[in-house]
């Protein structure tokens, strides 16, 4: 059987980064056919190759894990004059470099944009950055702290409580996503003109594009967004409600699914109700409307009234843990777990990668690599 064709089987990556945000776009640039080589600093490697618990059998941190697979890796001391030659002549060589080191680092060593960009002309090279290379530049790119000093802390968590962090590093994450779209548009135009370019996107800047409708509720109509718990600044109901047993996430998005909603509860009379007649209304009246919803969802199971309301068309879903969502997406058919081998013969399981190409699917070849010696 052929090995199907892949999106970017061409292109070579050589991979500066380290923990979250670049490693993830250079996963994504792997799984869609690049040939990554992650650089690490010989004995430690990677710093998330130390962030555990969790690790698996062998003792590897599954943080380490989750955005590496699919690449080489090399460990070469950018400190050392024969190593950074080493690493120069590859990454003149390279179609795509990425770093994540604080602004001016890479000057120094000889491995800036402008030097490599130089040398080859035709090179993409992505830089990810806490702040930005000006103002910012030498402010630590930590998600946490990203989140905390971006807003996205002070709109999350319940309204009397303390600002909370999202569960996952998300800020690094998105900024991934972002470099991994500046890459391709970039490597887009050098199809068109033969000229590579440089890519920038810093945490902050990507946060702040992240807060969509509450950071355009700011910037247009002068609204500061405050912390609402699991409730929506501009949906009712549109939140968690207590059932007999546990919480029912209901997201009721307009005014037929709201009378669908009333009609599966029997509170057709609330579907009526001049208090609730549009989604505007329902909003100022939000109090009211979860009391009335609340009292009729606790005569039953959670997950009872999300097969009913599901089957009447209306969002519903009971609230899984991490566990309860992988075997909710495989139940659904999306296949979400992916093996992936590792040189002795074994296998790791990881999250398979969304995007699904006809043409050009993701490959999965190899577990993220050992620690470089």
């Amino acid at each position: 059987m052929s090995t199907p064709p892949t999106a970017l089987g061409p292109l070579t990556v050589l991979d500066f980064s380290r923990v979250l945000a670049g490693p993830f776009a250079t996963m994504m640039l792997a799984d869609l056919g690049a040939t990554v080589v992650k650089v690490e600093r010989p004995g430690t490697g990677d710093d998330t190759r130390a962030w555990g618990p969790p690790h698996d059998d062998r003792g590897d941190a599954t943080y380490f894990q989750s955005v590496n697979r699919n690449k080489t890796s090399v460990a070469w001391d950018l400190a050392d004059p024969t190593d950074r030659a080493t690493a120069r002549a590859a990454a003149v060589d390279a179609d795509i470099v990425v770093e994540n080191f604080r602004p001016g680092v890479m000057d120094r060593l000889g491995l800036g944009a402008d030097d490599l960009c130089a040398a080859n002309p035709r090179l993409v090279y992505c830089s990810v950055t806490g702040f930005g290379a000006g103002a910012g530049a030498a402010l630590p790119g930590y998600d946490l702290l990203v989140q905390a000093v971006g807003g996205l802390m002070s709109i999350t968590g319940e309204p009397d409580g303390e600002p909370q962090k999202v569960g996952v590093a998300l800020v690094d994450v998105l900024a991934g996503l972002f470099a991994t779209v500046g890459i391709l548009a970039a490597l887009r135009h050098r199809d068109a003109t033969g000229e590579g370019q440089r890519v920038e996107v810093d945490l902050l800047s990507s946060l702040l594009a992240a807060l969509v409708n509450q950071g355009s509720a700011f910037t247009v109509a002068g609204v500061v967004p405050d912390r609402l718990g699991n409730r929506h600044p501009s949906i009712a109901p549109y939140e968690l409600l207590r059932c007999a047993d546990r919480d029912l996430a209901l997201a009721v998005g307009n005014d037929r699914q709201f009378r669908s909603l009333c009609v599966v509860l029997g509170l057709d009379r609330l579907a009526d109700d001049p208090r609730f007649a549009t989604n505007s209304d329902r909003v100022a009246h939000r109090a009211e409307l979860a009391a009335a919803l609340g009292e009729r969802l606790r005569q039953a199971p959670a997950a009872s009234w999300a097969a009913r309301l599901t089957d009447a068309g209306v969002p519903a879903g009971v609230v899984n843990d991490v566990a309860g969502a992988f075997r909710l997406a495989e139940a659904l058919g999306l296949d979400p777990l992916v093996a992936l081998p590792r040189p002795d013969g074994t296998t790791v399981d990881l999250t398979r990668n969304p995007i699904r190409l006809s043409a050009t699917p993701a490959r999965y070849l190899s577990a993220p690599p050992a620690r470089p010696r």
